[in-house]
């Protein structure tokens, strides 16, 4: 950055106000960059030419030609595309701007003869994705790239969408990586896989700091206390709602939506122009794109990939990298399989094909909002980075490929920290995660039989409906595409909302949080009801050695976590035997009694046991690493919280306490602009601790 933002305040300014006026520099391409861009592109068009049956280039010459040639028609034709409101914007602009990719090549050989020669489309759209292919392995062998065309097409293309704001005060970029735990980062900046959030730490530009999540360890959750300021009566991922009959489900459009409906205040943490990339839940942003709870704009022309689709190249190098990413996916799967790597998760059928959706395609479609964003000025951007979470819960917590896709975020992280020079404001960057993740061998690995079939040969009366918690991001992918392409979903597929019939127990889970909702009535059955009406289901939960507790509400003594040799009784503290809460997280007592309070927590909460030696759980679903509810470190989240800005004093508990420090610091940067704090003595969050 050419010049920052100061710590010291000026009269009439926020607390860290912008003391020296921000001038933002201007991306210039050098001589040696324009060649070395050409010659780049004019090798990779040769490769091509000489792969592609049919296909060739006369000379080195040609090759120039063609690239050339080539480029001149990229600055003129993917704009105008991009710049058309179309509606189902991503998916259209994608399909158009990649037939135009093989135009430009058929254009270029029958513009001049000394160019590329062929006779189909079909060459020519080959000759396109290998180009891409070849330019993205030159670019690894010789360490150059195109940052800074990238930015000077972005920032072009935001100047002609107009509203730039150009101010000395400060803007904030809130950067999450699902799912990764503060250890593991640790562990990752130590071990070069992090290098660029190593420098910010080696430098003193940032501090590290760990939170603890809620009970519900997952990105439902905490995304609604950190965009929204409350997560209340979010039990788990997925959970029943018994009075109506209904699933809502963290992932599915509709539901999200109605999350976000029933929470939202105006105090939500992108109020006053700011920008929502790649969430679930919106945080109340005026503007989106892949957000889950506002994906009816994903149906309407969206602006928001204009600078993505506005250079042609950008759809073939998705591509080449999506089917990259299925190779490296597919080559680490069978590499597990014969080296015998425990515990080891499915990783076929439609697998491949989402983790590479999830760490190319969304993942670089985020990258570009972000970073259009910027060059607009936008006050506040919050982006979800959901590729570390989808490898982990496949191929373990921190396993090789795990790590690249880590590494590979990080990456993306030092191209936004480098466009901050050319933004119109200056910007401070925070990154986090919203809970971690703990790895372990599934309960259906271990035992043979899942959760609910336990609970159905407990029961005696009533037949058990197990309902798959499914992935998140395979959830909320399908969901985008269909409403982005306004395809039904398929027959069978369950909807938001979903109608659970008349089972007489309904089982779920999410992660290693199991929920059983017991229907015969339409409130929650105190744990006396429950053995006087299924006098096996507790004694045999609770005795189970892959359960860790059973969360139950007593109609005497209140809520009460059940374990095999003991009881905590969370109301009060006290502890009949064994605490069964010991190699849980300290404030686990407080986080029960808050989770036991809500409308639509399930009859059973149930925890799957962790073993403190082996740092291992078990999931209720068939995920590996996994998170979902206590035990290890997926409630050990962390905070990357930039310097100058002040920081919380002691622990920090619950996606409510990190709104409340983000919208703060939001406050602290802009003055009066943002979220406004919860009033004082009517919904006042702690210093520390669950609320």
């Amino acid at each position: 950055m050419t010049e920052g933002p100061s710590t010291t305040a000026r009269a009439g300014e926020p607390a860290y106000g912008a003391a020296l006026r921000w001038e933002p520099d201007f991306p210039r391409l050098t001589p040696v960059a324009v060649v070395v861009s050409w010659v780049t592109a004019a090798a990779s068009l040769l490769v091509a030419a000489y792969l592609v049956p049919g296909v060739r280039i006369p000379s080195a010459v040609g090759a120039l030609v063609t690239a050339a040639l080539v480029a001149v028609l990229n600055a003129v034709l993917p704009p105008v595309v991009a710049a058309l409101r179309l509606p189902f914007t991503l998916a259209l602009d994608f399909i158009l701007i990649l037939f135009l990719d093989a135009f430009m090549i058929k254009a270029a050989a029958a513009i001049d003869d000394r160019a590329i020669q062929l006779s189909s489309y079909g060459q020519a759209f080959a000759v396109a994705l290998l180009a891409s292919a070849a330019g993205v392995v030159i670019g690894v062998l010789t360490g150059t790239n195109d940052d800074v065309h990238l930015l000077r097409t972005i920032r072009r293309v935001s100047r002609r969408q107009g509203h730039v704001e150009e101010t000395d005060v400060p803007g904030i970029v809130y950067l999450e990586i699902d799912g990764l735990a503060y250890p593991v980062l640790k562990r990752a900046m130590r071990d070069g896989h992090a290098p660029h959030l190593a420098r910010w730490l080696g430098d003193g530009t940032h501090t590290l700091l760990e939170w603890e999540t809620d009970f519900s360890s997952q990105t439902g959750a905490s995304q609604a206390g950190i965009l929204l300021g409350s997560n209340d009566d979010i039990p788990a991922f997925r959970w029943v709602e018994k009075e109506t009959g209904k699933v809502m489900t963290c992932s599915a459009p509709a539901d999200c939506a109605e999350i976000e409906r029933r929470r939202a205040t105006g105090r939500g943490l992108l109020v006053d122009g700011g920008g929502s990339r790649g969430n679930l839940l919106s945080g109340e942003a005026d503007e989106v794109i892949l957000t889950v709870s506002r994906m009816d704009a994903e149906k309407q022309a969206n602006p928001g990939y204009r600078a993505f689709f506005a250079n042609g190249s950008n759809v073939t190098r998705v591509l080449v990298l999506f089917f990259w990413e299925i190779f490296l996916e597919v080559s680490a799967s069978l590499r597990a399989i014969r080296r015998d790597v425990r515990p080891r998760g499915h990783r076929g059928g439609k697998y491949p094909f989402l983790r590479a959706g999830i760490c190319v395609v969304v993942r670089d479609l985020i990258v570009f909002g972000v970073l259009s964003d910027m060059m607009r000025g936008r006050p506040a951007i919050y982006a979800t980075f959901s590729s570390y979470d989808e490898v982990a819960h496949h191929s373990g917590l921190e396993r090789a490929d795990t790590l690249e896709a880590l590494r590979k975020l990080d990456q993306e992280f030092g191209r936004i920290d480098r466009a901050r020079r050319y933004a119109p404001r200056p910007y401070e960057i925070v990154v986090l995660s919203d809970h971690g993740q703990t790895q372990g061998a599934t309960f259906l690995q271990r035992n043979g039989y899942s959760l609910a079939d336990l609970v159905d040969r407990t029961l005696e009366r009533s037949a058990v409906a197990p309902l798959d918690a499914g992935d998140e991001h395979d959830t909320a992918m399908s969901q985008a595409v269909r409403e982005a392409t306004g395809r039904p979903a398929p027959a069978g597929d369950e909807e938001a909302g979903a109608d659970i019939g008349e089972p007489g127990v309904v089982v779920l889970g999410s992660g290693n949080l199991g929920l059983i909702y017991l229907m015969a009535e339409q409130r929650r059955l105190t744990l006396e009801e429950i053995d006087e009406r299924y006098p096996r289901l507790v004694e045999t939960l609770r005795a189970h050695p892959h359960i860790g507790f059973v969360l139950a509400r007593s109609d005497q003594r209140g809520p009460v976590a059940l374990g095999a040799d003991g009881a905590h009784y969370v109301a009060d503290g006290t502890v009949e035997g064994e605490d069964p809460l010991a190699p849980f997280p300290p404030n686990a007592a407080l986080h029960l009694k808050r989770t036991d309070g809500f409308a639509h927590v399930a009859d059973l909460m149930v925890n799957s046991f962790y073993d403190g030696q082996l740092e291992q759980g078990c999931a209720f679903e068939e995920l590996i690493s996994f998170h979902g509810g206590m035990g290890g470190p997926q409630t050990r989240a962390f905070l990357f919280a930039p310097a100058g800005l002040p920081l919380p004093e002691g622990e920090i508990v619950g996606a409510e306490h990190v709104h409340e420090i983000l919208a703060g610091w939001r406050r602290t940067l802009q003055g009066n602009g943002g979220p406004a704090s919860r009033a004082a003595g009517t919904d006042a969050v702690p210093a520390a601790g669950p609320a």
